[in-house]
C-alpha cells in the first residue's frame, strides 16, 4: 500500500474545536462549532472531485464519491464518522504533537510541573508500541481522535481514490455526522439523500475492532427535592437535597459500575451532579448489551426513588429516562457478510480483526435500526475521553489500507 497524507489530516482536524454540549441536546448542532470543521471537511471533499457535497442546517456533511470503471452499478458504499468530541474532558484547543516512543510511560505532557503520563500497567498494548510514533496531546485537553481519526482515515481515502481513479470501489457515500457523543449522531441523516445500501462507522478503538454488537441505551436525570432551612434550627424539618441523592445512588449496586464491568456487563455511570440543600440533580446513562437486563437496570433505578419517596412520606425524587439506542445486533445479524468482508479487508491489510462488542454505541445503532446496517470500524485510538489520549501513526496510515481493501471487496 502507499503512503497517505492521513497523518497531516488528522493533526489539523484535531484542532478544529468541535465539543458537542449536552446542556444544549436540544438543537442540533449543540454547539455552532462544529460547523467549523463540517465547512473546511465539505471544501476539501468538493477539492478531491467528489459530488454532491453538502451541509445541511444541521451541520450533517455528505458526499458521493463515483465508482472505479466497472463498479458503476454497485449498491452505494456509506463511510461515517463524527465530527463532535466529548464534554467528558477538556476539549478546546488541542496541541497534537508526535511522541517517538521507547517504553515505559507515555508522557504527553507536562503541566503544572507534574508529568501528564500513561503506562503499560493501565494500557498493556503499550508494551508492543515500543520504537513507534505516537500522537497525543500536550496534556491539557483529549486528542479528538474520537472521532476525528475516522474523519481523517476516510477523508485519505478519498485522496487516495481521486489520485488512483483505477482503484476498485463501489459508489461510495461518505457522511460526518454532528452530536454523536451526546446520542444524536446520525438520527437527522437523510438516508434517502444519502442513497447507500449498507455503511461502516469508523469510530472505533484500538486498530483491528470491528464491532456489530453494542449496548442498549438510556440516560437518566434523577432531581432531587429537598426544603431548606438555617441549620441551627433544622431539626426534624430540613430535608438535604445532596443527602437525598447519596441515600438514592447507594441503592444502586456499585458492583454494576463502569470500573468493575467489562465485555458483556452492563452498567450505571454517574455522568455528574450538582447540589444544595434545596435542590439536587444527578445524570446517568445506563446500558447493557442484554436487552432483559437492561430494562432490568432501569427498574431498578426507579424503584431506587420510589424507596426514598417512601421513607420521607412523599414524592421527593423524580426519573425522567430518556431512551438513546438499541443494540444493532438485532439488525446487523442478518447481514453476516459485512463482518467477513471487513474480516477480510483486515488480514489483507496486514491486521489480525477482532470482534468484540462495543462497550458504547456508535451512529451505527441508530442507522441499523433506521434501515441502513452499519458496523463499526477501528480507528486505532487509545484512551479516548481523555487527557491520555492517543493514537499510533502506524494505525492512522494502516486504517487507510484497510478502508481501501474494505471498498474494493464491494466493487
Amino acid at each position: 500500500m502507499s503512503t497517505s497524507d492521513v497523518l497531516e489530516r488528522f493533526l489539523r482536524y484535531v484542532q478544529v474545536d468541535t465539543q458537542s454540549a449536552d446542556e444544549h441536546c436540544d438543537q442540533v448542532p449543540s454547539t455552532a462549532i462544529q460547523f467549523d470543521l463540517a465547512n473546511m471537511l465539505a471544501d476539501e471533499l468538493r477539492a478531491l472531485g467528489a459530488q454532491n457535497v453538502t451541509v445541511t442546517e444541521h451541520a450533517y456533511v455528505t458526499a458521493h464519491i463515483p465508482a472505479s470503471t466497472g463498479a458503476e452499478g454497485k449498491p452505494r458504499l456509506g463511510l461515517i464518522s463524527h465530527l463532535d468530541t466529548t464534554e467528558q474532558a477538556p476539549g478546546f484547543g488541542v496541541k497534537p504533537h508526535v511522541v517517538s516512543y521507547t517504553g515505559g510511560d507515555l508522557v504527553c505532557g507536562v503541566v503544572d510541573g507534574t508529568p501528564v503520563a500513561i503506562g503499560p500497567e493501565k494500557v498493556p498494548a503499550l508494551r508492543d508500541l515500543e520504537n513507534e510514533d505516537i500522537v497525543c496531546t500536550d496534556g491539557t485537553t483529549l486528542l479528538g481522535a474520537d472521532d476525528k481519526a475516522g474523519i481523517a482515515e476516510i477523508m485519505a481515502l478519498v485522496a487516495r481514490l481521486a489520485q488512483n481513479p483505477e482503484l476498485p470501489h463501489p459508489p461510495l457515500g461518505i457522511c460526518f455526522c454532528p452530536d454523536e457523543e451526546i446520542g444524536h449522531g446520525a438520527e437527522l441523516l437523510d438516508l434517502d439523500s444519502y442513497g447507500c445500501t449498507y455503511a461502516y462507522t469508523v469510530d472505533g478503538g484500538p486498530i483491528g475492532e470491528l464491532e456489530w454488537e453494542c449496548f442498549n441505551a438510556a440516560e437518566a436525570v434523577v432531581s432531587f427535592q429537598g426544603f431548606s432551612i438555617h441549620p441551627g434550627d433544622s431539626k426534624n424539618r430540613m430535608v438535604n437535597a445532596g443527602e437525598l441523592f447519596h441515600r438514592f445512588h447507594g441503592l444502586l449496586p456499585a458492583v454494576q459500575r463502569p470500573e468493575y464491568t467489562e465485555g458483556y456487563e452492563g452498567f450505571y455511570y454517574l455522568e455528574g451532579v450538582s447540589a444544595t440543600v434545596e435542590h439536587a440533580t444527578a445524570r446517568y446513562i445506563i446500558r447493557d448489551h442484554d436487552g432483559r437486563k437492561f430494562q432490568d437496570k432501569i427498574d431498578l433505578l426507579l424503584k431506587a426513588a420510589e424507596f426514598v419517596n417512601a421513607e420521607q412520606g412523599c414524592e421527593r425524587v423524580h426519573v425522567e429516562i430518556k431512551q438513546q439506542y438499541r443494540n444493532m445486533a438485532e439488525v446487523v445479524a442478518e447481514y453476516p457478510e459485512l463482518i467477513d468482508l471487513a474480516k477480510e479487508s483486515f488480514s489483507a491489510a496486514g491486521v489480525e480483526p477482532h470482534v468484540i462488542p462495543i462497550r458504547g454505541g456508535t451512529d451505527g445503532a441508530q442507522l441499523s435500526f433506521r434501515g441502513l446496517p452499519c458496523p463499526n470500524l477501528s480507528t486505532g485510538a487509545y484512551c479516548c475521553h481523555g487527557v491520555n489520549e492517543f493514537i499510533p501513526v502506524a494505525s492512522l496510515e494502516k486504517m487507510v489500507d484497510v478502508l481501501q481493501e474494505l471498498v474494493a471487496r464491494f466493487a
